[in-house]
């Protein structure tokens, strides 16, 4: 793969139409207080560093199906796992979705050699997947139905199983805002493209199988597949 382009403001899409951030003034006084002196009020703190009103729009609270998303505290997170548009390195179709499992980078390829690259955590090792498929196709705050292997292992989620009719949408769901199934010859392969409320989980290997991203990336994701779009897992 590439190494990872240098991450612009130009770069960063999806905002929102932020105005300029407000600017607080400073007083300043002809002479310097006294050593005891006490300032009265709140302190403001500074604002993180790396932190700027584009991407205050991009990852801040969202309002979304009846539910309010939370916040991403983006600036901690490294900044190559941010959604941006870069130089197509993946090589595949316009419409194409590949998934750089060592570099926990999704990419879904666009026409004239860009694509949209977006942070991912990925499977733990023994559960991950890899090899091309189809988004069949994909929900809203999707129910969760955890597989039975998964149950076998966690006797906890049987509450949640096919046979009970599942978890429902929602904040707490696994599958987050969104999720893109995935299948391969028709077959549901039962690893999924899904949202997270876990944004410390980017770039990381927790999952079970599946691929998740940040809700506001998810979200973002799904506006822009193709139907049917073909995906690519690298391992």
């Amino acid at each position: 793969m590439s190494s990872t382009p240098h991450l612009t403001r130009r770069s960063l899409l999806s905002l929102t139409g932020l105005g300029a951030a407000s600017l607080l003034a400073s007083c300043t006084t002809s002479r310097p207080l006294p050593a005891d002196a006490r300032l009265e009020g709140p302190v403001v703190p500074a604002a993180p560093s790396g932190r700027t009103p584009e991407l205050d729009a991009m990852y801040g609270e969202v309002y979304d199906g009846g539910y309010v998303i939370p916040a991403v505290p983006y600036w901690r997170i490294p900044e190559r796992f941010y959604r941006q548009q870069v130089i197509d390195p993946t090589g595949e179709a316009p419409g194409t979705v590949v998934v750089d499992t060592p570099n926990r980078f999704l990419y879904l390829v666009e026409r004239g050699g860009t694509a949209m690259r977006y942070g991912v955590g990925i499977g733990r090792d023994g559960f991950a997947w890899g090899g091309a498929g189809v988004i069949q196709w994909r929900q809203k705050w999707p129910k969760w139905t955890p597989p039975d292997e998964m149950i076998a292992r966690q006797p906890e989620l049987e509450k949640y199983s096919v046979r009970n009719g599942g978890k429902p949408g929602g904040i707490d769901n696994p599958l987050g805002a969104r999720a893109l199934y995935i299948f391969k010859n028709g077959q549901d392969t039962l690893y999924r493209l899904h949202g997270s409320p876990e944004w410390n989980s980017i770039g990381k290997a927790v999952s079970s199988g599946c691929v998740r991203l940040m809700n506001q990336d998810i979200i973002d994701l799904y506006e822009r597949v193709p139907t049917k779009a073909k995906i690519v897992v690298k391992q």
